[in-house]
């Protein structure tokens, strides 16, 4: 009896010790990538508690890291300044990773993580995915803005952003106010440039950079509420009427300016796009990671 009891014990344990072996094996096997996050404005790696544990249940054994650097208010340093700091905090990462390793970067860290891709030419980054980020640029009366500027409202912050001092705040490095069209182009040290919208010497080098990608899934929603326009996470943008022009009909991809119109003919640019998230939960929530991120992660 005792002996019969112990075995039915042991194979109870047994039934629940498989299914975790098979897991641990099924990741050795297959190896998922490891993935690197980077955070937006005012975020800390802390903030990212709930997705980190998405991909583990999902994808066990996953090296997932959280890059901690321009943490709350170090996040609105120039985004040159964080593309270097952030990028020798994750070459070391891709560097031991044979077989590449996959971004999400949020918000802000988006545009980041664009600088990245461009101009590190030896990067294995396999899937980029843009997590509501205003990848066209930014411009819309939002907490965020009444917070950094209150003296300001979207129609006049051009007389800072568009100046040297201006551009030494991320923000300001992706405002884009359609009214100004001369003056960002002129003065946006960062996005201008990232999307050759100003002559740039580099940009036949940094679409090659980009294009190395396997993925780019841009992630974003109507009820946002922070990314003005929404459609901006999926590169729309406003014309000098503030209405919406979608990608397809965008300068930038029909002149397929950094790679966006060669990523749709390789069918490797995936839109995914959910009502009913508000800014600061798309990292947070469940049913975005399974929708529009799991699949990639592999």
């Amino acid at each position: 009896k005792l002996k019969l009891g112990l075995r039915r014990r042991s194979s109870g344990a047994a039934g629940l010790l498989y299914p975790l072996l098979g897991a641990c094996l099924w990741a050795a096997v297959v190896g998922y990538k490891p993935v690197i996050i980077v955070h937006g404005l005012f975020d800390s790696s802390g903030d990212f508690k709930n997705l980190q544990r998405f991909i583990n249940e999902s994808h066990p054994g996953t090296n997932v890291t959280v890059i901690d650097l321009f943490d709350r208010s170090a996040s609105l340093q120039p985004l040159w300044k964080q593309v270097e700091g952030f990028k020798a905090a994750i070459y070391p990462i891709m560097q031991n990773a044979a077989d590449g390793v996959h971004f999400i970067c949020y918000s802000q860290g988006g545009l980041v993580c664009r600088g990245i891709l461009s101009t590190l030419s030896d990067h294995n980054v396999q899937s980029f995915i843009s997590l509501s980020s205003p990848q066209a640029g930014q411009y819309g009366d939002t907490d965020y803005l009444r917070y950094l500027f209150p003296q300001f409202v979207k129609s006049n912050l051009y007389h800072l952003c568009y100046t040297a001092i201006g551009q030494r705040i991320s923000i300001c490095n992706y405002w884009n106010d359609p009214h100004h069209r001369d003056l960002y182009v002129n003065s946006s040290d960062y996005l201008a440039l990232l999307n050759s919208e100003r002559a740039n010497p580099n940009s036949t080098e940094w679409k090659k950079n980009f294009l190395k990608i396997k993925k780019l899934v841009l992630i974003g929603g109507p009820d946002d509420g922070v990314i003005t326009p929404w459609q901006s996470s999926q590169f729309g943008f406003y014309d000098d009427n503030e209405t919406v022009v979608e990608m397809q009909h965008q300068d930038l991809y029909l002149r397929d300016v950094f790679g966006l119109k060669t990523l749709a003919a390789r069918g490797d640019l995936i839109i995914c796009s959910v009502p009913g998230v508000e800014h600061v939960f798309w990292h947070s929530n469940e049913t975005v990671f399974h929708m529009c991120m799991e699949k990639w992660l592999v």
